[in-house]
């Protein structure tokens, strides 16, 4: 999967000369948390709503409704983006864009192709795709299982659960308690719960978890 197939588009961009009170009607408008600036079609910086929020009078401030309106109408966009703008391209893997996003605390990227924004890929959505690898929005049996890291023991569990009539609507594999193991949380569906467990009861190290789930 690559950030093309998920990154939000068309890209809602915005001016550097555009002012901070405009920025901030607009992101309510759009539902959005960030926004690439862009000037004669290049991008110059990017802007989030915490930095529209910082750039705000404080409420203890003693100016008026007048005075504070007049000094946000001089502050523009390009007064409080940031300008080093970490940016991927739109043949990305999706799990590069996550990396590069948890490793640099940021909640977006834009996505370029010819040193143009094309997208936005955002935390929201990896969460989706997060949530269609979990299976979450589909009923099954969820089972969490410590396994031994080994050659071959990802086909025994689902040879196992096949064997029973199961059928996998998702699987995933994570790191186990120790370099010697691996936590596997999947969900089938087409084979009872005890059935499930008793298939790989005895290629489990643990089963941590089993369960009707859950939409």
């Amino acid at each position: 999967m690559l950030v093309e197939g998920r990154m939000s588009r068309p890209v809602i961009a915005i001016s550097p000369d555009m002012p901070i009170h405009d920025a901030h009607n607009l992101f309510k408008q759009e539902q959005i948390r960030r926004a690439p600036v862009v000037k004669k079609g290049k991008l110059v910086g990017i802007v989030s709503d915490q930095d529209l929020i910082d750039a705000a009078p404080s409420q203890a401030t003693t100016l008026s409704v007048w005075e504070m309106n007049y000094l946000l109408s001089k502050i523009t966009v390009k007064d409080i983006m940031s300008k080093e703008v970490i940016t991927i391209d739109e043949d990305t893997p999706i799990e590069q864009a996550a990396r590069i996003m948890a490793d640099n605390k940021i909640g977006g990227l834009p996505v370029m192709r010819d040193d143009k924004v094309v997208g936005m890929i955002t935390e929201t959505d990896l969460f989706k795709v997060f949530l269609e690898l979990m299976g979450a929005r589909e009923n099954g049996v969820r089972v969490t299982a410590l396994v031994e890291d080994t050659p071959g023991i990802l086909q025994k569990v689902t040879q196992a659960v096949t064997a029973i009539g199961g059928n996998f609507i998702s699987f995933g594999q994570f790191t186990g308690e120790d370099v010697g193991s691996k936590l596997l949380t999947f969900k089938v569906i087409g084979a009872k719960q005890e059935d499930v467990k008793k298939a790989i009861w005895d290629i489990s190290k643990e089963v941590w978890d089993i369960r009707e789930c859950c939409y």
